[in-house]
C-alpha cells in the first residue's frame, strides 16, 4: 500500500507545474479560468486546455488581487512564430482602465524575437538593451522577472537579459508608441498583453514568489 501511495504521489508531482512544486511560489493562473484577472482594451484571452490563448488587441489582461512589490514573477510562454509579439507588464501604479496607461507608467517586459536589441524578448521595452537573446521560437520558454526595490532583473531560460536600476540612463523616446520615460513605483499590478490578431503568444504559467529580507538586501 505504501509503495502504491508513493507511486501515485510521484505521478501527481510529475504532472504539476514546476513552480507549483517549489516552496514559496503562488500560482496566479490556475489553468481553468480567469478568476482574479480582468481585461481592458480590444480583444482578450481564453483558456484552452489549461493555456491562456490571446485574440485580437491591443489589450491587457491584468491581475486584480494585489500589487506586487519585491518578488520574483515567473511566466512560462510560447511564441507561435519568430516575431510573435506580446509582453509582461510590471510596476503598473494603479488599476488600469485602458491598455496605454500601463505602457507609459509601468514597464513592459517585451516578448518578440524579431525586433532589435532594445525591442526584443526580456528587455524593458525600448529602455534597455538585451544582454542576450535566449528565446526559443515555437517552444515553451521560462521568463523570471525579479523586482528588488528599484532594481529589475529579467532572465529567459536561465540567461540574464536585463539588469536595470531606477535612474540609470535610457535612450530617448523615439516613437509615439514607445513608453514615456520616468521613474516607476516600487510595487504595482502586473499584466499580460494581447498585441494583435496576428501576434499569438500562449501562456501556461504565471507565478510569484516573495523575496526574503536577506534576498532583498543582497539584490538591492
Amino acid at each position: 500500500m505504501k509503495r502504491i501511495f508513493l507511486f501515485c504521489l510521484l505521478v501527481v508531482l510529475g504532472v504539476m507545474p514546476l513552480a507549483a512544486q517549489s516552496a514559496g511560489w503562488k500560482q496566479l493562473f490556475d489553468g481553468k479560468d480567469l478568476k482574479g484577472w480582468q481585461h481592458v482594451g480590444p480583444g482578450g484571452f481564453t483558456v484552452v486546455n489549461g493555456v491562456l490563448k490571446p485574440y485580437g488587441g491591443m489589450g491587457l489582461l491584468w491581475y486584480t488581487r494585489k500589487k506586487i512589490g519585491s518578488a520574483v514573477i515567473r511566466v512560462v510562454f510560447k511564441p507561435v512564430s519568430h516575431g510573435s509579439n506580446s509582453g509582461v507588464f510590471i510596476r503598473i501604479p494603479q488599476e488600469p482602465t485602458e491598455p496605454w496607461m500601463p505602457v507609459n507608467r509601468g514597464y513592459e517586459v517585451q516578448i518578440d524575437n524579431g525586433d532589435n536589441d532594445y525591442h526584443c524578448t526580456g528587455v524593458l521595452y525600448s529602455l534597455t538593451k538585451a544582454l542576450a537573446r535566449p528565446q526559443k521560437d515555437g517552444e515553451w520558454n521560462t521568463m523570471e522577472i525579479t523586482l528588488a526595490g528599484p532594481r529589475t532583473m529579467v532572465t529567459v531560460n536561465g540567461v540574464k537579459v536585463t539588469d536595470y536600476r531606477e535612474g540609470e540612463p535610457v535612450p530617448p523616446k523615439q516613437k509615439s508608441y514607445e513608453p514615456d520615460r520616468g521613474p516607476r513605483p516600487m510595487e504595482g499590478y502586473i499584466g499580460l498583453q494581447n498585441h494583435s490578431s496576428k501576434d499569438v503568444v500562449y501562456f501556461k504559467e504565471v507565478a510569484v514568489r516573495s523575496l526574503s529580507a536577506a534576498e532583498l538586501k543582497s539584490l538591492e
